[in-house]
């Protein structure tokens, strides 16, 4: 399960692709996220998936 807090969050996917994920695609696929919903979540902080950094920036 995901963390509900925005910033939290924003952490936690950060470490997930750096550590783990090769991109967006496989950490949605294997945490069992929408990616569009994660995307505009974290879009209302001020950021966006960058595909070269793998992280949200």
């Amino acid at each position: 399960m995901l963390p509900k807090d925005p910033v939290i969050l924003l952490s936690y996917v950060n470490t997930k692709l750096r550590d783990r994920d090769a991109d967006l695609e496989e950490f949605c696929k294997v945490e069992d996220a929408d990616k569009d919903a994660l995307c505009a979540v974290l879009a209302e902080l001020g950021y966006e998936y960058s595909a070269p950094r793998n992280q949200f920036v």
